[in-house]
């Protein structure tokens, strides 16, 4: 069983993103496995079975966060 934090979030394999675990099996389920794709999708997520409001916000949140450290200046 994949370690969460005191959220119930878990790192998978598409960057450093800290989502719960169900989100993970959706996200594997539905073959998103990179960034770049998961950015082409974060508009519809809701549309992913077993995916709703509250956990798209939470992967929007994560994707933002993870895409807005990777901007950082060098």
């Amino acid at each position: 069983m994949p370690r969460v934090d005191e959220n119930g979030n878990c790192r998978g394999l598409i960057g450093d993103l800290m989502l719960p675990p169900r989100a993970w099996y959706v996200l594997r389920r539905e073959n998103i496995k990179t960034l770049n794709k998961l950015r082409a999708v974060a508009d519809w997520l809701e549309q992913f079975d077993g995916i709703g409001p509250k956990t798209a916000r939470l992967i929007r949140e994560e994707l933002a966060r993870v895409t807005s450290s990777r901007k950082a200046p060098d």
